[in-house]
């Protein structure tokens, strides 16, 4: 018998350097867009004081990898403040932590941050997959719930790039998956919707509107994932010889910034890596359709956080404003803000105390 998404498999005590918090490393059920049973590993953390039906904050983090060398929660002190790759502060090679950390468990939330299936289980991610992403986001919310810490059933959301459609898909999920949680609201920041960024060919997914160079490594890393979730889609329909066995070979060892350091200069040593076989197209364009979000009027209401300096420097401008016109159009309620003094990497700290008081003005 299959084990129900959302039940905790394994718990154990981590430390936290988070005044107030207790914290702990979990592995749980959850499942993927097409039905297929998974394992996903995360953090709880929680108020060291007593309490009961509290509300959960569950995390979304943005871009780490395809593999276990991206895994979040297997970092030094994991259950912190968010810390980003291109900081002055950074001391690995991902991004990781949850932005707010303390300003959630001061007002008494439960967070929870999954890993997302295949960073720390086994199988490759399934990376810009929202809606898989997104099953993983509730069910480590589930997970939580087994544990005697006070976690209630209201629960809000926040994801930022990745972790952005992530938290965007979260809001379109099936009511077996919620089961008897309550999703108030989401908060998207820089939101990368899979479907948008093929739809939009610019910034990231550039060089499939024929720009020069080598392909950026968020492009690769997202047909990967796409080919992982998806039987039907073979690596060798989008990425030469050479692409593929960089992904064969890398991606459970490399990290996003060390993969896309990889594929730049072996692209200017070797040749192209991406081959498209346009006959393949329609087939992948349908999967990015159902991997992600937009499919379906937000169950909650949308606080998106845009980061508007330069134009947007990982996610476009163009794709976060095509984000909000389309769940507008699918009837979501929908708040923007945006930040034209952050670029992507800051955004999260920036915005983060506004979402926290939107999300409590939910409760």
């Amino acid at each position: 018998m299959s084990t129900i998404p959302g039940t905790l498999l394994h718990h154990e005590t981590i430390p936290t350097n988070v005044p107030g918090a207790r914290a702990w490393r979990v592995r749980y059920a959850s499942s993927d867009v097409n039905g297929k049973a998974t394992e996903s590993t995360g953090l709880v953390i929680a108020p060291i004081a007593e309490g009961v039906d509290r509300p959960v904050l569950t995390w979304a983090h943005g871009t780490t990898g395809l593999g276990d060398a991206a895994c979040p929660s297997v970092q030094p002190d994991p259950a912190r403040e968010l810390t980003v790759y291109f900081s002055i502060e950074s001391t690995q090679s991902i991004d990781y932590g949850v932005p707010g950390l303390q300003g959630f468990i001061d007002a008494g939330w439960v967070v929870c941050a999954t890993d997302y299936q295949g960073l720390g289980t086994p199988g490759m991610h399934q990376y810009m997959v929202s809606r898989t992403n997104a099953k993983d986001t509730i069910n480590i919310v589930h997970a939580a719930r087994e544990l005697n810490i006070g976690a209630g059933t209201t629960v809000g959301c926040m994801g930022w790039s990745q972790g952005g459609g992530t938290a965007a898909a979260v809001a379109e999920l099936d009511p077996a998956d919620y089961r008897d949680l309550t999703l108030i609201g989401t908060v998207p920041m820089s939101p990368g919707v899979a479907i948008i960024s093929l739809e939009h060919p610019t910034g990231v997914t550039a060089t499939l509107a024929g720009t020069s160079g080598p392909p950026d490594g968020h492009l690769v890393m997202t047909f990967a994932g796409y080919s992982a979730a998806n039987e039907n889609l073979k690596l060798s329909d989008v990425l030469s010889p050479l692409g593929v066995s960089i992904i064969e070979g890398a991606y459970n060892t490399q990290p996003i910034h060390h993969l896309s350091d990889t594929v730049s200069r072996l692209y200017r040593l070797k040749g192209p890596i991406l081959a498209i076989n346009n006959d393949a197209m329609p087939a992948w364009k349908a999967a990015f359709t159902a991997g992600s979000a937009t499919l379906t009027k937000p169950v909650c209401p949308i606080f998106v956080c845009m980061d508007t300096f330069d134009g947007g420097t990982v996610v476009p401008v163009e794709w976060q404003k095509a984000y909000v016109a389309d769940i507008t159009a699918l009837g979501g309620t929908v708040t923007t803000k945006s930040y034209p003094n952050d670029d992507h990497f800051s955004l999260p700290t920036s915005c983060v105390a506004d979402a926290r008081q939107w999300l409590t003005s939910l409760l």
